[in-house]
């Protein structure tokens, strides 16, 4: 174990000498400088474990040692060596943090008490700075490995998702990419609104499950090349009740869910199927449906082809109010034409909702 050192300030070379050799009999290892200004010089050196300093010295005296040492390193104790007629600068050392006084002429067990006291002081400091580093690494680490632990987690839901869309892709093979064309839609709408950073991913999930529900809708109703009757369409309508129904039993769904429910209402209360209006519908529902309608309007269907870029655009104008809020119908018409040309032709394959962050 390295011996502890000891710096001993005072201008009488016989009283650094005897308190030197004091302290080194008793195993400490001890440097003596007769002035503040040396002592500075011999600090910034090697720091010492305790100072021992005297009051009354030329060039710097010991206040002003202790001043400095205060800024120059705070965890250093310093001991002041005063004589008994000057108690009130004692004590106004010890106001000025000074760890003790000595007073002149002292006793050699009071001088070994006092450094002892001082440098078990050092030691306990320095141990709670040692414990708390280790503290603070470890909640570091842990917080890292709980923070990559819940990316893997989140990641293990999004494969189940997409594995999900893949399902619905082969049961609805007309709409083959939409779940994942008006996800990455809806993302781009919703970061121009802009909404907090904490639903764009519950807001992905809706969107890339917006149709779920039509996995139980039979084939028959789902693949019809014509029209459909009346009842057909109630049972087709069906499908927002049974993905809500499906989601809301899965707890990191459970937001989305809502989405997913309020994804046909429109602004204006005429849509299914609560006949929800204006601001009772969910933001994420209100965004979505213009991404949906976008999509739905640019893409090729087995009874048209796709509509151009600005006559989608047009048509989403023209009903806002009625089928969209206005508020984000303005703020989808300051996103420009190429921004989703672009996104649609690189959404990349295969499909991963990571991706989104990236939009």
């Amino acid at each position: 174990m390295e011996l502890e050192q000891i710096l001993v300030v005072d201008d009488e070379e016989a009283i650094r000498e005897v308190v030197s050799t004091m302290l080194e009999s008793k195993g400490y290892r001890c440097t003596a400088v007769s002035n503040g200004r040396a002592a500075q010089e011999q600090v910034k050196k090697s720091t010492p474990d305790l100072v021992l300093s005297d009051m009354i010295m030329p060039e710097m005296d010991g206040i002003k040692l202790l001043d400095w040492l205060r800024e120059y390193d705070p965890e250093v104790p310093v001991i002041m060596v005063t004589a008994i007629h000057d108690i009130s600068t004692a004590l106004e050392a010890i106001r000025r943090g000074a760890y003790d006084y000595i007073l002149k002429p002292f006793e050699k067990d009071q001088l070994f008490l006092g450094v002892g006291r001082a440098l078990q002081h050092r030691r306990l400091v320095a141990e709670n700075r040692s414990y708390q580093l280790k503290l603070e690494q470890q909640v570091e680490e842990r917080t890292a490995q709980l923070t990559g632990a819940i990316a893997q987690l989140e990641q293990s839901y999004d494969d189940t998702l997409e594995a999900l869309g893949s399902a619905l892709d082969l049961k609805d093979a007309e709409t083959e990419g939409h779940c994942q064309r008006v996800t990455a839609f809806t993302i781009s709408i919703a970061k121009a609104m802009p909404v907090p950073n904490h639903y764009l991913p519950i807001l992905a999930r809706a969107a890339f499950l917006h149709d779920i529900g039509k996995m139980a809708i039979p084939d028959g109703i789902l693949r019809k090349p014509g029209p459909l009757t009346d009842d057909e369409k109630q049972i087709m309508r069906k499908h927002c009740e049974i993905g809500y129904n499906m989601l809301i039993r899965i707890p990191f769904l459970r937001d989305a869910a809502e989405i997913v429910l309020a994804h046909q209402e429109f602004f204006d209360g005429t849509g299914y199927p609560r006949g929800l209006k204006g601001d009772q519908i969910p933001l994420g529902a209100r965004i979505f449906t213009i991404a949906d309608s976008l999509d739905a309007m640019i893409s090729d269907r087995p009874y048209r082809k796709a509509l151009p870029m600005p006559h989608a655009r047009e048509e989403i104008r023209r009903c806002s109010g009625t089928q969209f809020d206005p508020k984000v119908v303005e703020v989808f018409a300051t996103i420009p034409e190429e921004h989703w040309l672009d996104l649609r032709e690189h959404l990349g394959s295969p499909f991963r909702l990571a991706h989104l962050k990236n939009l």
